[in-house]
């Protein structure tokens, strides 16, 4: 039997700069691929929807997401709930949690798992649309190191790495076709992306969906733990 994730955050687990890892991934490991302002950064269409802000209560940060996004534009928020300014419209709304590694967790080596690359994207598109575990676009891949499991010459499961905060690394986009589930795959895939995350130095962390409860059990039991809950919103600027 698998534990319940806590009902509450542990606020032992206090690492601040987790509170905005996408705006620390675009002033750090991916600042080459950064896009935007002094407050506002996001990422090229085709490789991530997220939007790095380095404060939302600057009294400046409204207009410069217009800047860098312009007028109309629906914009991807996480791991904040800003009140919006007028003119401004919520389109979508969801909830999240984000989990961090503890000393429980065992990374290790997965010699089944083959690393995947700019020639698998078709297939890595085709997985994640199978599967939905969450945004994934034709150049995601060059976020980090992506893996996955073949049968038959056919890729059936996959996991990677997605955002980079100073000393974290983020899993993601884990994926297991429906008919290869309850193999252990996904576990021993998140496994071996944290056992890489380790030999780099940093620490492996995750986001999910509020809803996912089985997966969030399943990470749990691998050893990550509940930081905190979070929302997950997409709003239009004004035209």
């Amino acid at each position: 039997m698998t534990t319940a994730i806590p009902l509450e955050p542990d606020t032992a687990l206090d690492e601040p700069i987790l509170d905005n890892p996408a705006w620390s991934s675009l002033t750090g490991a991916h600042a080459h691929l950064a896009i935007g302002n002094e407050l506002v950064k996001r990422y090229p269409d085709d490789v991530s929807p997220f939007t790095g802000v380095r404060s939302w209560s600057d009294p400046d940060v409204w207009d410069a997401v217009i800047d860098v996004f312009g007028p109309g534009a629906v914009v991807s928020v996480s791991n904040a709930d800003p009140e919006l300014p007028e003119g401004w419209a919520e389109v979508s709304r969801g909830a999240g949690v984000q989990l961090i590694e503890t000393d429980r967790l065992q990374p290790t080596p997965f010699d089944e798992a083959v690393e995947l690359d700019a020639d698998d994207v078709e297939e890595m598109l085709a997985i994640v649309a199978r599967n939905q575990p969450g945004p994934f676009r034709p150049r995601t891949h060059e976020l980090g190191r992506y893996i996955g499991i073949r049968r038959d010459g056919r890729l059936v499961a996959m996991a990677g790495e997605r955002l980079h905060p100073e000393g974290w690394t983020e899993i993601s986009a884990v994926s297991v076709d429906k008919e290869h589930r309850r193999q252990g795959l996904a576990s021993r895939l998140v496994l071996d992306v944290a056992f890489h995350i380790r030999e780099r130095g940093d620490r492996a962390m995750m986001h999910a969906s509020a809803t996912n409860v089985n997966a969030i059990a399943g990470y749990e039991k691998l050893g990550f733990h509940l930081r905190k809950r979070t929302a997950f919103l997409s709003v239009r600027a004004p035209q």
